[in-house]
């Protein structure tokens, strides 16, 4: 056992659940580090974050994908103030430099460069001469266009808002952005944002927010400063130890073979857990002193250790990396990607596995601030052009929700755009609500078919089953139970497949006794 694994060990279960708590929380709790210091705005161009470095380097290395698009769509219903709108939006580009940003290469460095106003235009479509019952489809259709158009990252702009109006009372919005200028939590910053200046310039007021106390470039400024020297040799340090040697490829089978190329053709299925097994897996958390994603990843990892018989295992994960209170307000690219390595191997118990991920998991929150791209870069691994680096598979669990958009006088739901691009083999994201857990399986379609997917998920909602009830269960016997449940889908999926085949026969049959006969065959005397 590890000094830190230790020291944890040795606190109280409360005071170890805090700690979970706040290694954990998205959110992050303010760490004591140095502060992000405002630059001089005499030039606009500053370097790039660690995180933007990968993304400027993956957009030059296949120009022209749209991998790392972020897009949402809202259906508006109402007497929406477009104008409002329009300035709603110049302002929060106004306020976040990050919105106004472009990046080019000086001297072989690539660098952001921050236009000094916003020059946003609200784009509006009109399909009030569409036939009507013909409208819907067609904001789908342009919706999804738009969320898979390309970016130009020196170009810009790299944040699109279009509204499609099918009504003088019934719109729909679509925003996208590159990944390179935005995240998750920044989503949420800016619905927010939109929602308070809206509601003022609807009304004439003034924008109620406060000024920013920093920009996304100073913080690419201050990442590449703090994280030097010791800073840097001290994360550096437990990710060799943790990842260095030969670093396991997880070979999961797949329905076709892998192209010599990485695709990022891809679909989602969802996934619904019944309330009464979140319940039951969040007392399990409960009971053993750990978090609910520490317990989702030993059962995702038990999952991939049956589908592929591998004892060593490597997933990735999401942490929000807004450790500084000046950064939660931020609109911009903080999210980073952590490697979660596990040892399955000695037919451990999965409450003895639990043990073995809270450490690990523990100590990688710990050395969260080592970007991805930069253990990339000293691990080197091979490289290969059809997988990504590291890992290949991916799993999140979301303990905050982003924000719904409210704006006075409209009813706004969620507009479900298909989004068949994925940047992974495998992406299992789950959502923690009142109501249990949800999550949505991001796949690659040119390896997996859908039924694999939906047949996983099954096996999946099946071992958090077996788990929450008998948790002192070892591997094998979790293999065991996993393959006979596979076993009874197929056979249920055989049967459900022979019986349609019944049923289309009957309907066939039945069709050719009450057809008349054909006058050809009519059997009568001519004579």
């Amino acid at each position: 056992m590890s000094d830190l694994s230790q020291k944890i060990a040795a606190l109280t279960p409360g005071k170890r659940q805090l700690l979970l708590q706040r290694l954990h929380n998205k959110k992050g709790e303010v760490l004591l580090r140095s502060q992000i210091i405002p630059q001089s705005r005499e030039t606009s161009s500053f370097p790039l974050s660690f995180a933007q470095q990968r993304l400027w380097f993956l957009d030059h290395l296949q120009p022209g994908h749209s991998a790392y698009n972020i897009s949402q769509s809202m259906h508006l219903v109402g007497q929406l103030n477009v104008s409002a709108l329009e300035q709603s939006f110049n302002e929060v580009i106004r306020r976040h430099e990050i919105l106004r940003t472009t990046f080019t290469t000086v001297d072989g460095q690539s660098i952001q460069v921050i236009a000094p106003t916003p020059t946003f235009r609200l784009l509006l479509v009109d399909l009030q001469e569409l036939p009507k019952d013909k409208r819907e489809a067609e904001v789908l259709r342009l919706a999804h266009e738009e969320a898979q158009h390309s970016f130009n990252l020196a170009k810009g702009p790299l944040l699109r808002v279009t509204l499609l109006r099918q009504t003088e009372t019934d719109h729909a919005l679509v925003l996208t952005m590159h990944h390179i200028i935005s995240d998750g939590w920044s989503i949420g910053v800016l619905i927010c944002e939109i929602a308070a200046l809206y509601e003022a310039f609807s009304l004439g007021k003034p924008s109620p927010l406060p000024k920013l106390s920093i920009q996304y470039a100073d913080f690419a400024v201050w990442q590449r400063q703090w994280l030097q020297k010791e800073q840097l040799e001290t994360q550096l340090a437990y990710w060799k130890q943790q990842l260095g040697g030969k670093l396991p490829v997880l070979e999961l089978s797949s329905d076709r073979p892998r192209p010599t190329i990485q695709t990022f053709s891809g679909a989602r299925e969802s996934l619904a857990l019944p309330k009464t097994l979140s319940e039951k897996l969040k007392a399990l958390n409960q009971r053993q002193g750990i978090t609910l994603f520490m317990i989702l990843l030993a059962a995702f990892q038990t999952l991939l250790f049956w589908y592929t018989g591998q004892e060593d295992i490597v997933v990735g994960t999401d942490i929000a990396n807004r450790n500084q209170a000046e950064t939660k307000e931020l609109i911009g690219f903080f999210v980073n990607q952590l490697v979660l390595r596990i040892d399955l191997s000695g037919n451990p118990t999965f409450l003895e596995l639990l043990e073995r991920v809270r450490e690990m998991t523990l100590e990688a929150y710990a050395h969260q601030d080592l970007p991805f791209d930069k253990l990339v870069d000293v691990l080197n691994p091979k490289r290969e052009l059809n997988r990504s680096p590291l890992f290949q598979v991916k799993l999140v669990l979301e303990n905050t929700q982003t924000p719904s958009l409210e704006l006075p006088g409209l009813t706004i739901s969620s507009l479900k755009v298909e989004n068949k691009t994925v940047q992974f083999d495998l992406l299992l994201e789950l959502n923690e609500t009142e109501q249990g857990l949800f999550g949505v399986w991001e796949y690659n379609t040119d390896l997996f078919d859908t039924a694999s997917i939906v047949q996983m998920s099954r096996n999946f909602e099946a071992l958090l089953g077996k788990i929450a009830t008998h948790p002192q269960a070892k591997l094998n016997e979790l293999k065991a139970f996993l393959c006979e449940a596979d076993k009874q889908q197929n056979l249920t999926k055989e049967e459900a497949y022979q019986s349609t085949i019944q049923k289309k026969l009957r309907n066939i049959k039945r069709r050719a006794n009450s057809k008349p006969q054909a006058e050809g065959n009519t059997n009568y005397d001519k004579n």
